[in-house]
C-alpha cells in the first residue's frame, strides 16, 4: 500500500516498520472471480450496510487481530473506555498486529488500529487519531466514500441481485474495492471538519482534546523525518492532507482558549 484508505477514514500511510515476525497489512488482492450480471444500478442503504460489514469482516479475517488478552488490545480498551458510539453509530475497536503504521474507521463504526502505530504513539496521540477518524464517520464521509469506491470498482458493472438481495462480493471484487479505497481521498474541508468534530467528541467523552494537536505534531515529526530520508511514500501522503502546521495551530489555539491543560 502506498496511499491512504481515506474512503474508510484512514489517516496515516502504510509504511513498513522494521519489526520482525509481524505481517504486513493484507488487502488479500484478487483471486479470480466471475463478473456479476447487471441486475440493478442503484445501491440502497441496506445494501451498503451489508457491503461495509462484508468488507470489514474480510479485512478482519485476512489480518491478524490481536486477542482480547493481548497487551495491544488491553491498552486500546483502556484508552477507548467510554467511546461507545458516535451519532447513534456503535463504535467497535480492534488491533491488527501488522507492520504498517496506520489506522482506519469504516462507516459502520468499526475502528482498526495497527500495532505498529501504537508502537510509535503515546496514548494521547492515538486518541487524536481516533478522534479524527470518528469525525469522518460522524459526518458520513466514510459512508459516501465507501459508496463511491464500491460503485466505481467492485460493482462497476452493476449490482448483481437475487430475490432483491445484493449478491456477496467475490474475492476479486473485494480486492478491487480495497484498491479503490486506497486511492481515494477527502477534501481539505472534510479533513478540517473531521478535526473539529474529533476535538468536540473527545471533550464530550471526557478525554483531553489536546490529543488532536499532539497527534498532528507526531505526524509533523514523521513528515520531517520522511523529508530527510526523501521518502516518496510519506511525501505523497502529506501532499494530500491539509497543512499540518495549520492544523496544529488551530487545535492548540482552541484548547488554549478554552483553558484546557496540556497533558
Amino acid at each position: 500500500m502506498n496511499r491512504i484508505f481515506t474512503a474508510c477514514a484512514v489517516l496515516l500511510l502504510c509504511i513498513l516498520s522494521a519489526k520482525q515476525g509481524t505481517a504486513q497489512f493484507n488487502l488479500k488482492k484478487a483471486v479470480s472471480g466471475a463478473s456479476k450480471t447487471v441486475q440493478a444500478v442503484t445501491l440502497t442503504d441496506e445494501q451498503m450496510a451489508n457491503y461495509v460489514k462484508e468488507y470489514i469482516d474480510w479485512t478482519d479475517k485476512h489480518n491478524q487481530v490481536c486477542a482480547d488478552d493481548d497487551s495491544y488490545t488491553v491498552r486500546l480498551k483502556k484508552l477507548t473506555e467510554g467511546l461507545t458510539e458516535v451519532e447513534g453509530i456503535p463504535l467497535n475497536f480492534k488491533v491488527y498486529h501488522v507492520t504498517d503504521i496506520n489506522a482506519f474507521a469504516c462507516a459502520d463504526g468499526s475502528v482498526r488500529i495497527f500495532s505498529a502505530l501504537m508502537d510509535i504513539m503515546s496514548d494521547e496521540e492515538l486518541l487524536g487519531v481516533i478522534g479524527h477518524e470518528v469525525g469522518h464517520v460522524a459526518h458520513k464521509d466514510s459512508k459516501k466514500g465507501f459508496r463511491t469506491a464500491l460503485l466505481t470498482s467492485a460493482l462497476k458493472d452493476g449490482i448483481s441481485s437475487k430475490g432483491g438481495k445484493a449478491a456477496a462480493l467475490t474475492e476479486s471484487q473485494l480486492g478491487s474495492l480495497g484498491e479503490a479505497l486506497i486511492t481515494a481521498n477527502y477534501s481539505q474541508k472534510q479533513e478540517r471538519e473531521a478535526d473539529d468534530y474529533g476535538y468536540e467528541f473527545l471533550k464530550k467523552t471526557g478525554k483531553n482534546p489536546w490529543a488532536m494537536a499532539l497527534s498532528f505534531r507526531k505526524l509533523k515529526q514523521l513528515q520531517e523525518e520522511a523529508g530527510a530520508k526523501k521518502s516518496s511514500k510519506l511525501n505523497q501522503l502529506f501532499s494530500t492532507h491539509p497543512d499540518l502546521d495549520t492544523r496544529i495551530k488551530r487545535m492548540e489555539e482552541r484548547a488554549t482558549a478554552e483553558g484546557i491543560a496540556k497533558p
